[in-house]
């Protein structure tokens, strides 16, 4: 078989007017596909329901850390304040939800403009090991939570390090 026949007919360099590539609707063509996916990427069915954007929600970015005391949970939440947060723990996750509602009014001469937002989320992280519920910490400066969890004595012990050998 030959190796030109395995290549698509894009790549093969088809010339004039006929050609592909010299076509005056291949333009055209992909002008109106574009149209289509922006068309359809837009409405709620195209990725299984409404996005959450649209919704009022948002998924603030969550960092996880382990270390052999403990576990570090910082969330990024910028614009709220500490009454707008809630974290919870059960046994082996921690809840943070928070919402934000904003409304602002301008009046002037000749018109009035008001304006309300509303933005909700709720995150639950799994947590690898068990942590003391009585010494958990969490505080909120310059819009990150950090939520410190201590392990439980058992979840300390339950991590040894194996030594490897080589043969």
């Amino acid at each position: 078989m030959a190796r030109k026949s395995l290549m698509p007919s894009l790549w093969r360099g088809a010339k004039g007017p006929a050609g592909r590539l010299g076509s005056p609707f291949s333009s055209f063509q992909q002008q109106m596909n574009d149209l289509f996916d922006d068309f359809f990427n837009a409405l709620p069915m195209a990725s299984g329901g409404a996005s959450s954007e649209r919704l009022g929600a948002f998924s603030p970015s969550i960092d996880v850390k382990e270390g052999e005391k403990d576990i570090v949970v910082k969330a990024e939440l910028p614009g709220l304040e500490e009454k707008d947060i809630e974290v919870m723990l059960d046994d082996d996750a921690l809840t943070i939800k928070g919402e934000k509602k904003e409304e602002r009014e301008e009046e002037g001469k000749d018109y009035y403009h008001m304006e309300r937002t509303y933005g909700s989320f709720y995150r639950v992280i799994p947590l690898p090991v068990e942590v003391d519920g009585k010494k958990v910490e969490a505080t909120f400066k310059n819009g990150v939570l950090s939520v410190i969890l201590p392990k439980t004595e058992k979840a300390k012990a339950a991590g040894k390090r194996i030594s490897i050998k080589t043969e």
